[in-house]
């Protein structure tokens, strides 16, 4: 039954190298999902923090969470992906439970909000970094995309999870229920993780990884078009339900109908189609991926009937789902064997930047004129996010090459 089921997501046997991956992926997002859907809810409810407050909170979240996840990277092609990953599983499954002690101690609560956005990063880059370690690089795209559904299976159970700890037992049970979820995850990661991959460099790095990636033209483009992506893309987590309800008329309990429409999406197609487009230039896919992320929405300046807006989520979720397997598969084919978890962690704080900026832009340029140039805006992101990306992973041999070929010099 199980394999029945692996294989209706999947769509076809996965590398066996990669399933101790995919297997704790599912268990962290899992665990993950469970409690960070509700922090925001936590925050106000029980603590009694502020929107302000709330929301300098969210900031820094993002702040730290780049910080940390490129030096959790870092640290990872220094002393191995798995023991970092089970740094960060496992000290977060105990400091969950800090949030027991709160009480309405606004901001000692919120500073436990970025510390655990920090210890959630911790192990981030060092498992995008553990999947190319363990496959092939012409298997990649089809290995992130993979995790992904993973991840996805474990975003989408674990809300719900969440909710039943609450409904049971309130915010005294909720925590350490979450710890315990974190705890299994640790668990399945100390008893399944390999020390080490087929594919892992011989040995740790003796260069700086700052100074490669600060010298790295190609990657440093590529990054630039990742905050533009990231920003495309977090427009479509926090400023498109706004703007639906307050814009165009759409009840605040529809949104959590339409927001099903991702997850069905990406668990029953991402694989389906990462392979079914194989055969496409990255960079092709990757400027698909943008148009299709950014453009449609400027069909909500014509017309907001549900049929356009579920037709615009598609769209959205098929560029989606071109673009995340690229741009990670993009980050693994321009880093250094080296310095794989640092060029991740790098790749992750446009994440960050992302988080940050889109919603602050999107109701900046909201209030101001109104909410067709808002989508504008965010089309024009999407339009340069295409061109910088597209040029990018054109140059992904390239920058292999030549970083390979940088550290021959610094050697």
């Amino acid at each position: 039954m199980f394999r029945r089921l692996a294989h209706l997501i999947w769509g076809a046997e996965v590398d066996r190298a990669l399933r101790p991956v995919l297997l704790v992926t599912l268990m962290g997002s899992l665990a993950g999902s469970s409690v960070w859907n509700f922090m925001g809810i936590w925050a106000v409810k029980e603590v009694g923090a502020s929107s302000a407050q709330l929301s300098y909170g969210y900031l820094l979240m993002a702040a730290v969470g780049g910080v940390v996840g490129y030096g959790a990277g870092h640290l990872s092609d220094h002393f191995g992906r798995r023991r970092v990953i089970l740094i960060g599983q496992g000290a977060l499954a105990v400091y969950v439970l800090l949030f027991l002690g709160v009480g309405n101690h606004v901001w000692f609560g919120l500073g436990l909000m970025v510390g655990a956005a920090g210890l959630g990063a911790f192990g981030g880059s060092a498992g995008q970094a553990m999947v190319a370690d363990l496959v092939p690089p012409e298997r990649h795209e089809e290995a992130y995309a993979s995790v992904r559904v993973a991840a996805n299976l474990g975003v989408t159970m674990g809300p719900p999870i969440g909710s039943l700890f609450l409904l049971i037992g309130g915010w005294s049970l909720f925590f350490p229920c979450v710890s315990l979820l974190a705890l299994t995850a640790w668990t399945l990661a100390f008893r399944y993780l390999p020390r080490r991959g087929a594919y892992a460099p011989e040995g740790p790095p003796e260069r700086g990884s700052l100074r490669v990636i600060l010298h790295d033209r190609t990657f440093r483009v590529f990054m630039l078009a990742s905050v533009f992506a990231w920003v495309v893309y977090v427009a479509y987590e926090t400023v498109l339900p706004i703007s639906l309800v307050e814009s165009h008329g759409v009840p605040s309990w529809a949104w959590g109908f339409l927001l099903i429409v991702n997850p069905i999406l990406v668990t029953l197609f991402q694989l389906r189609l990462t392979r079914r487009v194989g055969g496409v230039p990255a960079a092709r896919r990757w400027f698909v991926a943008m148009l299709l992320m950014g453009l449609p929405f400027l069909a909500l300046g014509v017309s907001s009937l549900l049929p356009v807006i579920v037709l615009i989520l598609v769209l959205f979720v098929i560029g989606e789902m071109l673009w995340v397997p690229v741009s990670q598969s993009a980050v693994a084919g321009l880093a250094p064997e080296d310095l794989r978890g640092a060029y991740m962690g790098a790749f992750g704080g446009t994440a960050a930047m992302g988080f940050a900026l889109a919603p602050f832009m999107g109701f900046q340029v909201r209030s101001a004129a109104g909410d067709e140039a808002m989508w504008a805006a965010f089309a024009v992101v999407a339009v340069v996010a295409a061109v910088l990306g597209a040029y990018a992973c054109r140059g992904v041999g390239r920058g292999r090459a030549r970083t390979t070929g940088s550290a021959v010099l610094d050697a």
